[in-house]
């Protein structure tokens, strides 16, 4: 029979699930991003022209090619410690995961031994 310490250990394991699940998720749309402004910026390196255009909420603007090339690597740097850090958070989650599951495994032990 559940305690309901067994209980807890059980929802604080859906919870950390749940957080991993959001925190995957996040780091897949940020890695989409990246791979976008990876090859855009490749693109920009292709371009022999010294303005290029740009898209700025719902208007295109033309912009120095050097400028563009500016804002996408700062876009490029600011994803990738978005993405480090939701790779910190993975790993800790994974971490509490694995602490519940051996704490949850050890009472099962404990229980049997009990038995």
């Amino acid at each position: 029979m559940p305690t309901e310490q067994d209980n807890n250990l059980f929802l604080q394991a859906q919870a950390y699930q749940q957080q991993m699940q959001g925190t995957l998720m996040q780091k897949e749309a940020l890695n989409m991003q990246l791979m976008e402004l990876k090859r855009a910026l490749e693109e920009l390196e292709k371009s022999a022209e010294a303005d290029v255009y740009k898209i700025s909420g719902t208007i295109i603007i033309k912009a120095p090619k050097a400028v563009v090339k500016k804002e996408l690597s700062e876009k490029r740097e600011s994803l990738e410690a978005m993405v480090r850090t939701l790779e910190s958070n993975e790993k800790k989650l994974k971490g509490k995961i694995t602490g519940l599951k051996d704490k949850f495994s050890g009472e099962e032990d404990g229980k049997a031994a009990k038995e």
